[in-house]
């Protein structure tokens, strides 16, 4: 199976747009309000700069930091709601995890600009919207690149306080880079995880849907294309003896009705998915539909030797190839054989016809594999054709003719 991911189509790439708590068709405002609150309860740690600028109000230099204080705090939630998918991993996002768009590159350098500012309007306290740089950036970018940007960030704050005169060591704000970065990596990852779980439960959802609707299809093809060939010989049947004998023309009218029944609970059954083949019904059922359609039949009189395991495949097997037999071959005679490794059966009519297999050989092809066995079909010399499901256990049959077809 291919590693590489299945296209998607090209609107599922699409950028996102920016929304704060604008209307959005995918998440209702309740959504976007929880998501500002759990963005912005941590700009608590700010309270330091905004303390420090507020002391300094009086002057320029104070009403420009907070200035610059209260615009970072805008721009990062801003930033934050805009590229909240790849933060929480919603359902339907595109599958790249942590990747850069032109709105969100854009915010985060003015978030880095607005950084650079307070650190220099504030001084060291202003250094803590580092923290929220470092943790901005994990959503930005790709997550390598996110954390290499975040420790550049703790190093050249920690080289700004042995080198600054105004600043003094404190490694609290070193500390909580590393470990900001360290929980919101944590909790990106597992929110990713999350939606991947999530994904592949509706993607086998879809596939057991997928798989039923392929069952019920296989199980009419197989039932009411069996059913209504007996039913139409038995029809033109009962046509020609209307004016012969009557009373068999009833005879044949009343077995009509029965087939009918039969075939409409058989469909019920398959339906709600209780139907089971049984290989001693089928036997019986083959027998009176070539004799019905004017055919020789030489059947087994046991299914004893066939594995249990067997029995079902091999029951669909002979309902398929009878029902071939009297629709299409044009044969005289037809022979069924069944041992431990499977079931044949063989006619002499006209043979394979060119082309691609029916639906319901395919079908018939995939309850063999199901069963660890092989679906066979070949021309026969000097003309017929046979239809043969069989394990590994023994060969397919003898020669191969140039008609052969081997489906594994």
């Amino acid at each position: 199976m291919s590693t590489h991911p299945e296209p998607r189509p090209a609107e599922e790439f699409a950028e996102p747009r920016p929304r704060l708590l604008t209307g959005d068709e995918d998440q209702p405002l309740s959504g976007r309000l929880l998501g500002v609150f759990f963005a912005g309860i941590w700009l608590v740690f700010l309270s330091d700069a905004f303390s420090a600028a507020w002391s300094d109000r009086t002057e320029l230099r104070g009403d420009t930091a907070l200035t610059v204080l209260v615009a970072f705090v805008v721009l990062y939630l801003a930033h934050f709601l805009h590229l909240r998918r790849a933060v929480w991993g919603a359902l339907g996002t595109p599958p790249r995890t942590w990747y850069v768009s032109r709105v969100g590159l854009l915010s985060w350098v003015g978030l880095a600009v607005l950084a650079a500012l307070s650190t220099v309007t504030v001084g060291q306290e202003g250094a803590s919207t580092w923290v929220f740089l470092a943790v901005s950036g994990l959503w930005t970018f790709r997550l390598r690149l996110g954390l290499v940007l975040g420790l550049v960030l703790v190093v050249l704050y920690e080289f700004l306080t042995f080198h600054v005169d105004t600043w003094t060591h404190d490694a609290s704000i070193s500390m909580s880079m590393v470990l900001a970065m360290a929980a919101v990596t944590g909790a990106m990852v597992a929110a990713q995880r999350q939606r991947a779980l999530a994904e592949a439960r509706q993607e086998n959802a879809q596939l057991a849907i997928q798989e039923e609707r392929n069952r019920m299809a296989r199980d009419v093809h197989d039932i009411l294309g069996h059913s209504l060939t007996v039913i139409t010989v038995k029809a033109e049947l009962a046509a020609r003896l209307l004016e012969v004998s009557p009373e068999r023309a009833r005879a044949e009218v009343a077995d009509l009705e029965r087939l009918a029944r039969d075939a409409l609970a058989d469909v019920r059954q398959a339906v709600v998915g209780f139907r089971e083949m049984s290989l001693p019904a089928e036997l019986a059922r083959a027998r009176a539909a070539l004799a019905t359609a004017g055919i020789e039949a030489d059947l087994p009189t046991a299914v004893d030797a066939v594995p249990t395991r067997l029995r079902e495949v091999c029951a669909w097997t002979l309902r398929e190839g009878v029902t071939n037999v009297i629709r299409h071959s044009g044969a005289t005679t037809c022979s069924v054989t069944l041992d431990e490794t499977g079931i044949c059966v063989r006619d002499d009519g006209t043979g394979p016809v060119p082309g691609t297999p029916g639906t319901g050989l395919l079908g018939l092809t995939e309850r063999a594999e199901a069963a660890g066995a092989h679906l066979r079909t070949r021309g026969l010399v000097p003309h017929g054709f046979e239809l043969a499901v069989r394990t590994a256990a023994r060969p397919l049959g003898g020669g191969v003719d140039p008609g052969e077809k081997v489906d594994a």
